[in-house]
């Protein structure tokens, strides 16, 4: 796989400017560190998208999909083949009586969108900081709100390249899951069905969850946020907190003194010192508890 070859290909496919070669992925992720990307593409129209998917699927070369990197972690070695970044398709707006957004646009900015339109029920994600197509990646939620709960369909690329709409009863939704894991479809669109609002009420509500976040949450630091799923019954900032790890750290990777769910990175932290702490913690939890922790956040790319 010629790196060079690769980007020369492209160039023709994507706008200009937005392909880029070796390219440091540690500015384009939460937790501030990682590899590099052989090509990273930030496409700009769904068509580009399709372009670029189908020379990866020519090619066989390696297709990774990036948003804003608030739920992953990406290893030291970088990742090889083509980095897809949907940052820049992040338009959003009415249409049919559903409010659609685009892939690369933060769930957050939807949220707020909603409350100028007058529309209740994404109060619940005013406080998550991944991009339309993580949210339902991951079927993404907080304080007892989740995607699928509003989610009316989907727009999606699917296996062959075709533009296809999914309804949210086609999803295989589950805990912090969804049928996008499967990687049977790149997530284009998400179209939401929101009901009418009192404006009031709406901001009250994500005035009140902003501030349960900020005062529990060390935003302060890089992190990717929330590392483990919620264990049945449980709750594993609680599970960590009772282990005694809160402080704990491998380099420069700390567990959270404020909230032990988080993970941050204090120091300088490397991937490597990152999972390290992750695995730390699973098995300190594991040995008290008896408790299986299952990450939230995704690892992606190669080791050094």
């Amino acid at each position: 796989m010629n790196i060079d070859n690769i980007y020369e290909d492209l160039q023709p496919l994507v706008t200009a400017g937005s392909l880029k070669r070796r390219e440091s992925l540690k500015n384009l992720v939460y937790t501030r560190m990682g590899g590099e990307a052989d090509i990273l593409a930030a496409p700009v129209t769904y068509e580009e998208i399709q372009s670029i998917y189908a020379y990866a699927q020519d090619h066989q070369i390696p297709l990774t999909i990036l948003g804003n990197g608030s739920n992953v972690i990406i290893r030291d070695g970088g990742i090889r083949g083509i980095v897809l970044q949907t940052s820049d398709l992040s338009g959003m707006g009415i249409r049919d009586g559903l409010l659609y957004a685009q892939c690369g646009a933060k769930i957050i900015d939807v949220s707020s969108y909603a409350l100028e339109q007058k529309l209740t029920g994404l109060e619940f994600a005013c406080g998550i900081p991944g991009t339309v197509g993580g949210a339902l990646y991951m079927n993404a939620g907080a304080y007892g709100g989740e995607v699928k709960d509003v989610l009316h369909s989907a727009l999606v690329i699917d296996q062959n390249g075709q533009l296809l709409t999914l309804h949210s009863d086609q999803l295989q939704w589950g805990y912090r899951s969804s049928i996008f894991a499967t990687g049977q479809y790149i997530v284009l669109e998400a179209r939401f069905k929101l009901l009418p609002g009192d404006p009031a009420a709406i901001k009250a509500s994500m005035d009140e969850l902003t501030y349960l976040r900020e005062s529990k949450q060390p935003l302060e630091y890089p992190s990717c946020g929330s590392v483990f799923k919620r264990p049945p019954g449980r709750f594993a900032g609680q599970l960590i907190q009772e282990s005694g790890l809160q402080g704990t750290r491998i380099g420069g990777a700390e567990v959270s003194r404020k909230h032990a769910g988080f993970i941050i990175n204090a120091d300088n932290a490397t991937a490597s010192d990152y999972i390290g702490l992750i695995q730390h913690v699973r098995s300190a939890v594991k040995h008290k508890f008896d408790v299986e922790l299952e990450t939230e956040v995704e690892i992606i790319g190669e080791e050094l």
